[in-house]
Formats: structure tokens, sequence, C-alpha cells
């Protein structure tokens, strides 16, 4: 089982992998988390990425994820290829030779969780870009690879979170990671966003979908 947090920069996937990574393991559940690999770069990133810096940057994605999966079987990693490849698309236009390689790729992954721009200030951290623009544009980007072919037809679900429900999501996440990959799909369509019974520590109050405490084939034990 690989989940992936997908999106631009500034939008809070690093610290919601660790709150999932983090409610895993509480839960005795061997899980391994991929970290952003761009902040081990040696090659210049953000707007002044170069092609050597993004071939860098998606072998050692693909690296990483592959010694996760060796050490553990659930992999939570902070960002997918795709997204990594938004900024080489940024300022060298597409590369058709690259794009099966990675739609070959983003098949390895069972899900995909988006994480949209919020309006706050990108937090400074001194790595990540704080322009709101080129955020903006790696997250119109995103959107549109993600609508295009070879992109257009992953075998992975791809579900956007509703920044509102932002604090509930890692609870559904974690509760929806251990169970069979044919059921995830169904979980997260039914519990987010939304109160989850899956998880009973779920700080949402009510659910948008109606969801009610009966069990179903996809309410799994609590983690």
């Amino acid at each position: 089982m690989k989940l992936a947090l997908i999106g631009t920069h500034g939008v809070g996937k690093t610290t919601l992998a660790y709150e999932i990574c983090s409610l895993l393991k509480k839960a005795h559940y061997d899980v391994e988390l991929v970290t952003e690999v761009a902040r081990q770069s040696p090659f210049p990133v953000n707007a002044a990425t170069t092609i050597e810096g993004q071939l860098w940057i998606l072998h050692a994605q693909i690296a990483a994820e592959l010694d996760a999966a060796r050490r553990a079987p659930h992999v939570i990693t902070d960002r997918a290829v795709l997204d990594n490849y938004c900024y080489l698309v940024n300022k060298f236009g597409r590369q058709p030779r690259l794009e099966s390689w990675l739609a070959w790729w983003m098949d390895t992954y069972s899900i995909l969780i988006g994480v949209p721009p919020v309006e706050a200030d990108i937090p400074a951290d001194g790595f990540r870009s704080e322009d709101r623009a080129f955020q903006r544009r790696i997250h119109e980007l995103l959107i549109e690879l993600l609508a295009s072919a070879p992109f257009n037809n992953f075998r992975a679900p791809v579900y956007w979170l509703d920044p509102a429900e932002r604090l509930a999501a890692q609870y559904v996440i974690a509760s929806v990671m251990p169970m069979k990959t044919r059921n995830i799909a169904k979980a997260i369509a039914i519990c987010l966003p939304g109160w989850c019974p899956v998880w009973r520590g779920c700080p949402s109050t009510s659910c948008q979908n109606g969801w009610r405490p009966a069990r179903t084939e996809t309410q799994g034990s609590k983690p």
C-alpha cells in the first residue's frame, strides 16, 4: 500500500504526511515515510531548477520509494513523481520521452491525495519559494497534467482534500491505509469530507455525505 500526497509547495503536505505516519505508528502499523527528496538535491530548485536537477529529483524519488517499500508494507510519500515533474514542465515544457516512464511509475501508487493551495502565506523555511504566483502555477500545471494523456488514466484514484476538512483528513487517511486496496477509494469517498466512524477520534462532528456509523464493507476496525 503506497499513498502519495501530491500538490504544489507550501500547502501542508509534509505536515500531513508526518501526522498520518504518527497515527499509524501509534496504532502499531509498520509504515515508512518518504520525505521530500528535493531538499537533498545538489542542484538548484524552485524557479531556478535545471534539467539535471529535475532528473536527479525524479530518480531520487523513485529510489526512495523502492527503499521504503522494501522496509515496510505501508508507505506514505511526501510528493509523487508527477508533482515533481511539474517544476520541470514549468521551466522547460513537457518532455514526451520522460512521460511514458513517469506514467508507468504513477501506477505504482495505491491512492493519490491532492492537497490544494490555501489563502495563507507560504511559510518561510529558507527552502521553498514564497512566490504565490509560482505556487499557483505549479498547482495549475498539476491539474492540467492529471487531465491529459498519459496521466489521465491512472489505476489509483485521486482525491483532493477540502481545506476546511484538513484536520479530519489525517484521521480518515490513517484509518483507511490498513484496509484492502479495493476498499480504500470507496471509504475515502464516503468519509471525506465529514465525520468518519472508522476512526472514533475524528474531530469532525457531522458528515456532509450523510454517513452514519453502520457496519459496511468499508468500515474497518480502529487501527
